[in-house]
């Protein structure tokens, strides 16, 4: 099946009215609470609306986002509402097509960015006309927004990313506040694909990086907010976000160097199998036979290598995982 079918359209803006640099999309769905630190982290160091636009495309929220954009943004931040609930795909397919800058940037309701990345990553747009997408590095926030962690830097200075797609393929190195992309390159490639509940952004990732350069930036940016109510969050338990995790690999696969693709899906399998892995066992402590088995599973089903069966199995026995558990499962 062509995946092309598959997702949004996103038509090229064909007015001859003026149009800003950057577009400053926050898609929402009930989490209004978050929304005024989004929106501050964004105002405080945004430019004028002729080169900034800001809007807010809620999905249907219960929570008022509305109420938080007037209070904190204004008149200097739009806010539009999707006539029924559709879904964050279909919603970050309008937050796309509702952009007019150049540079696009997806900030999700309860994220925020931190200053100077909009002027960092404009150096990286504007460093060649190449370049599809700039990311910088992020921390980890928790719901109270501290910080849990920061990752490595990808590399030690500011440029385009060495060994792009096969770096982004092996792992999912970018979380969505972190990463910017020219408005032509979702003109070109489509928007995220709606077979992909979680793991969406993973796969678009490297579908970018796939046909364009991709700008990296070392300094800390941006913060991603881990929460039992976001759209992983909300996946975890059960490993149905590994699941998705494993068919992103099948579906960008294609996308690699045929000469190596198979080995950097394998080597992204084997990744996500030990996660799977250290998860089944944090539940195994914890008592939650339940939350065990699925990842044991999603573990299995990603990479059924003798090593990985080995620690599945002495996993399972520490948890008091039977035979009957998997047929049942």
């Amino acid at each position: 099946m062509n995946n092309s079918l598959q997702r949004a359209q996103i038509e090229p803006i064909m007015d001859n009215l003026p149009r800003p640099d950057w577009s400053v999309m926050i898609p929402t769905y009930d989490c209004a609470g978050y929304l005024a630190e989004t929106l501050r982290s964004v105002l405080d160091q945004a430019p004028g609306p002729e080169d900034m636009q800001i809007e807010v495309v809620d999905d249907g929220s219960t929570d008022d986002p509305e109420a938080v954009v007037r209070a904190v943004g204004g008149d200097r931040v739009s806010f539009y509402r999707q006539p029924s609930n559709v879904g964050h795909i279909l919603n970050f397919a309008t937050c796309l097509s509702r952009a007019r800058g150049r540079y696009v940037h997806l900030l999700h309701g309860d994220d925020r960015v931190e200053p100077g990345f909009y002027e960092a990553l404009q150096q990286g747009f504007e460093s060649s006309p190449d370049i599809g997408a700039a990311f910088c590095r992020h921390r980890y926030i928790d719901g109270d927004g501290k910080e849990l962690s920061i990752p490595d830097p990808e590399q030690p200075r500011a440029g385009v990313l060495t060994a792009g797609v096969e770096r982004l393929a092996e792992e999912q190195r970018i979380m969505t506040p972190s990463i910017t992309v020219r408005r032509e390159v979702y003109e070109e490639l489509g928007g995220f694909d709606p077979r992909l509940v979680c793991s969406e952004d993973w796969e678009m990732w490297v579908r970018i990086a796939a046909r364009y350069p991709v700008w990296y930036e070392p300094e800390v940016l941006a913060g991603y907010r881990m929460h039992e109510e976001s759209n992983t969050g909300r996946h975890f338990r059960m490993a149905e976000e590994l699941g998705y995790t494993r068919r992103a690999i099948e579906m960008f696969t294609p996308y690699l160097p045929p000469n190596r693709a198979r080995d950097i899906a394998r080597r992204a399998r084997s990744t996500y199998a030990d996660t799977a892995l250290n998860n089944a066992r944090r539940f195994a402590r914890s008592g939650d036979r339940q939350g065990m088995q699925a990842h044991l599973l999603e573990a299995v089903r990603m990479s059924a290598t003798p090593g990985v069966l080995r620690q599945a199995a002495r996993i399972a026995l520490s948890g008091g995982f039977v035979a009957g558990d998997a047929e049942a499962a």
